[in-house]
């Protein structure tokens, strides 16, 4: 049952990759290499730019998320340390998939090593989890009720009004969990450690640096596809949020296909190759590049680490 259990997930993520891919080579019939190549040149440096300037901001907001988590918990670690990990944390988290499981993994080498204990590290890993559902529900409650007609660029069939009464219980949603923290309610106890309600002055950071992060990584994508037939970006917004949720609970390593497969099919009227070299511009600056750099923090830390023990040992 143990190794069914370490398969389930990566077979689950290889699954979502085939269908997706199959998927969108049917979307891609008949566009040439040459075409996306064209595509990808016809860039501007100044898209560029901004495109790099989003990753920042989007990063920024994810080493947010840790330090709002230890800010409720109660612990002051230095922000550079806060940076580092996080970085690192979702760097590999969006990269190799089962984004909850690969980032506990880091985060508890970490914050272990700062004192924390495994419930608080578990705590922190459920509350950043919960930041970033927060800021999704958000802004899909937003760009729903902003742009009703999105819901049929995913099914033709389903009616705007639904857009409307989804955008609305989620408003809703969210209003009941400002609620419970003004009202202040009990904490949930169990044996190993005790959830406390978030303060309201958390719970508005929360609304606030969960929509950034979002927006920040939506921009990449914005700002590097053409103006041409480019829908605005509160549609390229709600169009992320549908594919990057799918890729996640896809468990595919960087959402390979998923995300490219409901980004092409709910811009019909783009060109599928300024499509795909937009969101192969985000791969670079949101998913590889940060890769890279966070196996190399890696590297330098587990390298410290073995030093600091080795020098305790032999005093």
């Amino acid at each position: 049952m143990t190794r069914l259990k370490a398969y389930f997930w990566p077979a689950v993520g290889l699954a979502a990759i085939v269908f997706s891919v199959r998927a969108l080579i049917h979307e891609l019939r008949g566009l040439s290499l040459s075409e996306f190549v064209a595509s990808f040149q016809a860039i501007s440096f100044t898209s560029w730019l901004l495109a790099m300037g989003s990753t920042l901001v989007a990063y920024a907001a994810l080493a947010a998320y840790d330090k709002l988590a230890l800010d409720h918990l109660g612990h002051r670690i230095s922000i550079w340390f806060i940076t580092l990990c996080s970085f690192t944390t979702y760097a590999l988290s969006h990269n190799l998939g089962a984004s909850v499981f690969s980032g506990a993994v880091v985060r508890y080498r970490a914050y272990r090593s700062k004192g924390l204990t495994p419930g608080e590290i578990g705590i922190l890993v459920a509350f950043c989890s919960f930041t970033f559902t927060l800021g999704t529900l958000m802004l899909s409650a937003i760009v729903l009720l902003a742009k009703p007609d999105i819901i049929e660029r995913f099914a033709e069939v389903l009616p705007i009004e639904m857009s409307l009464t989804t955008g609305g219980l989620l408003l809703t949603f969210i209003c009941l969990y400002i609620l419970g923290s003004l009202v202040g309610l009990r904490p949930l106890r169990t044996r190993w450690f005790q959830l406390h309600y978030p303060r309201p002055s958390i719970v508005v950071r929360q609304l606030v640096i969960a929509p950034v992060e979002l927006i920040g990584a939506a921009g990449i994508i914005y700002f590097a596809l053409p103006e041409a037939g480019n829908p605005g970006f509160i549609v390229v917004l709600g169009i992320f949020l549908a594919s990057f949720s799918a890729a996640l609970l896809s468990h595919a390593p960087g959402g390979l296909g998923v995300l490219e497969l409901v980004f092409i099919a709910a811009l019909p009227e783009m060109d599928p190759a300024d499509v795909l070299a937009a969101l192969a511009i985000f791969r670079l600056l949101y998913l590889l590049i940060p890769f890279v750099l966070a196996l190399v923090v890696i590297f330098v830390f587990e390298h410290s680490r073995f030093l600091e023990q080795r020098d305790a040992k032999g005093s």
